[in-house]
């Protein structure tokens, strides 16, 4: 079980955040990714794998004028 943003998720664990953002249709240009307290860097992204009990959050920009 992995928790994204609050909400526990199971079977997501082995698969990389990056596989995360695509599978939830978040491009990682528009996103900044903590993973256990800790801010991924975008290149961190694709070499990440989830495993049992991470805590991500993704937050995402919103523009606005």
């Amino acid at each position: 079980m992995v928790t994204i943003n609050g909400e526990h998720i199971d079977n997501i664990a082995g698969g990389t955040v990056l596989s995360l953002l695509e599978e939830q249709n978040r491009h990682q240009d528009n996103v900044v990714v903590e993973l256990n307290g800790q801010i991924l860097s975008k290149a961190a992204l694709a070499e990440t794998v989830l495993v049992e009990n991470d805590k991500v959050e993704i937050i995402a920009f919103v523009g606005g004028g």
